[in-house]
Formats: structure tokens, C-alpha cells, sequence
């Protein structure tokens, strides 16, 4: 039985649906906007955050919302019967990747709701155990300013970090970063639809970071002509985020995959999240946890995937304090530690 044939017959009702937006300012991304919908029925409910990146998107949905989701399913037949839906009514998505992210927002609220109803949880169906999870802390390195990272440390020796190198680290950005034997993931985010630097990688600016952080991961590299040798004798600590939707995804990277970050949202479909991971556990590929910022449940939702799947990995999930514009005095030290009690997909994320 696959990790999805355990939750797709789970009976699912559901009354009515509402949603309601969120937006905060935050370090990496300044104004943030994430909407989240909420599933009904009688005093039950279950709840998923839409992670679309462009405001514009959230401000599109029409009021009140004109889904109508109310109906007797199964998982697996709710989530079948949402290919029939438009979930952009009004326009279109300014960028195609955001109809995962809404599909995801949507199928995680009804699995939620689902395994509330049936008074179960997530860990239950797919036997797995809750661990502590691990975590690693995204910080803006802006013009090559650490400033932020040193801050962070400041306030937590500990933490561990990933970190997105740019054109504008200067050797003694990377110098300074690198004597904090701190970051274990580099993102290059040159494989990012959201990304909107059409440059081709400089081969330099590759080779610099990956001899200053020899143990670092390195994630979404672009694979062009002039980086494929350097990316090729590297190859055992490459990985994949934005790229991936699904299974046929991992399979067709230029190389072989040893590492796969897991952003659930990307993957718009429980079944496909689901299939991936099996995918990944079989194939002997390292995981660990992706996120996109989220303000609301979705946070908790990837935090709980850590803790069942990949809890030891450099988890990019950690509590939205660290997201904020100024470093708190005090920030949450990893691991996290699983809530005594769970219900759904629910994880109280600690600020």
C-alpha cells in the first residue's frame, strides 16, 4: 500500500468554505500576502494557505468566494474533482506555477478536515513517528551585507543557515560567512520560477561559493555548458526545489538527484507530494524541508511533513520569527520539538 492509498478513502464531508488573507512584512520579501481557506462542517474544520507570491493574485478573488465545495468525498475524490475547477475566476495566475500553490492550499485543507473528522492524525495514516525537527533560518544577505546572519547569531549561536549567494557577494562577504561554519544550504535559486534574473550563472560566482562552503548543499543550480564540469564533480551535494512537481521531475535532472528539497506547495497534489517522497525514500535521495514564507497554517503543515519524513535535515522551516524585518532578542533554538497534542495536519508553530 503506497504512502496516498492510506489517506484515499478517508470519508470527507464538508458544509461550506470560507477564506480569509493575510499580509506582514517580512525580511526576505517585504510585503507578504498569503490567503487561506478554510473548509467547513458543522464544529470541524480544516484549513490550507495559499502561498501565491503575487498580491495581486490574493486581491483577484472575488468576495464572497464563488467555490462551492460542499459535498460528501473521499480524499482522493475531492481531490479529482478540483481538476474541473477554475481556481483563478476572475484572471489568470501571473505566474502558471501559482496554480500548485492554490491546489495545494485547498487539498491540504481538505485532508486536514478529513483526518479531523475521521479522529486520526496524519502520523496514524501513514504510520510514522513525530521526531524533533531540525531547522535552518533563511536571512537576506542584501548588496552582500551579513549583517543579518551575524544579528541572528548573536541572539542564537546555534543556528544553522541557508543562503542565497548573489552577483553582489564580495570575497569578504563569503569570507565572513563562511567563518561562521554556519550555512549548510545554498540556494542559487537560478531554477526559480519566481526568479526574475534571466543572467546565465557565472562560472566564477559558482566556483567561489562551492570552495568557501565545501559542506554546504547546493540547491537549483542552473546547468549550462560553461558550469556542468564544476556541477558534475559536485554532484553528490545537489539539489532540487523549484523544479520539482513531481516524481517525472527528479527524474529528468541533468544528474543523477542525491538530494531533494520537499516544498509541499509546489507540488499542488497530495498524491503527488506523497508519491515523491516514496519516490525519494526508495531511491535512497536525502530530503529536507522547503518553505515559501507562509504566515498562516501552511507553516505548521511543512514543519509536520519535517517531523514524519526528513526531521534530521537542514530544514528550512523554522518559526516565522525569524521572517520578521527585525531580529528578535530572543529567537526559538532548534530542534522543534512536536506538540504534545495533534489534531489533522495541525502543528502549532512557536513563534
Amino acid at each position: 500500500m503506497t504512502l496516498y492509498d492510506r489517506l484515499a478513502d478517508l470519508p470527507l464531508t464538508i458544509e461550506t468554505s470560507e477564506r480569509t488573507s493575510r499580509r506582514r512584512e517580512t525580511a526576505s520579501e517585504g510585503t507578504r500576502v498569503t490567503s487561506t481557506f478554510v473548509l467547513l462542517s458543522g464544529t470541524e474544520f480544516g484549513a490550507g494557505e495559499d502561498v501565491t507570491h503575487e498580491v495581486v493574485d490574493h486581491e483577484a478573488l472575488p468576495e464572497p468566494p464563488v467555490f462551492d465545495f460542499a459535498g460528501e468525498y473521499t480524499v482522493d475524490e475531492f481531490s479529482r474533482s478540483l481538476e474541473a475547477v477554475d481556481l483563478f475566476p476572475t484572471k489568470p495566475p501571473e505566474r502558471e506555477v501559482s496554480r500548485h500553490y492554490r491546489r495545494w492550499a485547498l487539498e491540504s485543507a481538505a485532508l486536514d478536515l478529513a483526518l479531523k473528522q475521521n479522529d486520526t492524525t496524519l502520523a496514524a495514516r501513514l504510520d510514522r513517528t513525530r521526531s524533533p525537527v531540525r531547522f535552518v533560518a533563511s536571512a537576506p544577505v542584501p548588496d552582500g551585507d551579513p549583517t543579518r546572519v551575524e544579528s541572528i547569531l548573536a541572539v542564537n549561536s546555534a543556528c544553522e543557515f541557508k543562503l542565497s549567494p548573489t552577483a553582489a557577494w564580495s570575497a569578504d562577504t563569503v569570507e565572513t560567512l563562511a567563518a561562521t561554519d554556519a550555512v549548510r544550504v545554498l540556494d542559487l535559486q537560478d531554477q526559480c520560477a519566481e526568479s526574475t534574473d534571466d543572467s546565465q550563472p557565472a562560472p566564477e560566482r559558482y566556483q567561489r561559493v562551492l570552495e568557501a562552503f565545501p559542506d554546504a548543499i547546493v540547491e537549483d543550480p542552473a546547468v549550462s555548458d560553461d558550469v556542468r564540469p564544476l556541477l558534475r564533480a559536485n554532484a553528490d551535494r545537489l539539489s532540487w526545489d523549484a523544479p520539482i512537481h513531481g516524481v517525472e521531475d527528479l527524474r529528468s535532472r541533468p544528474f543523477p538527484p542525491r538530494w531533494c528539497t520537499i516544498t509541499p506547495s509546489r507540488f499542488g497534489t497530495v498524491r503527488s507530494l506523497l508519491e515523491t517522497i516514496e519516490y525519494c525514500l526508495d531511491h535512497g535521495i536525502r530530503m529536507y524541508g522547503g518553505g515559501q514564507s507562509e504566515l498562516c497554517v501552511g507553516r505548521g503543515h511543512i514543519q509536520l511533513l519535517a517531523s514524519l519524513f526528513y526531521p534530521d535535515g537542514p530544514n528550512d522551516v523554522a518559526p516565522r520569527s525569524y521572517n520578521e524585518p527585525a531580529v528578535r532578542t530572543e529567537l526559538r533554538a532548534s530542534p522543534l520539538e512536536p506538540p504534545e497534542i495533534l489534531t489533522g495536519l495541525e502543528w502549532k508553530d512557536i513563534e
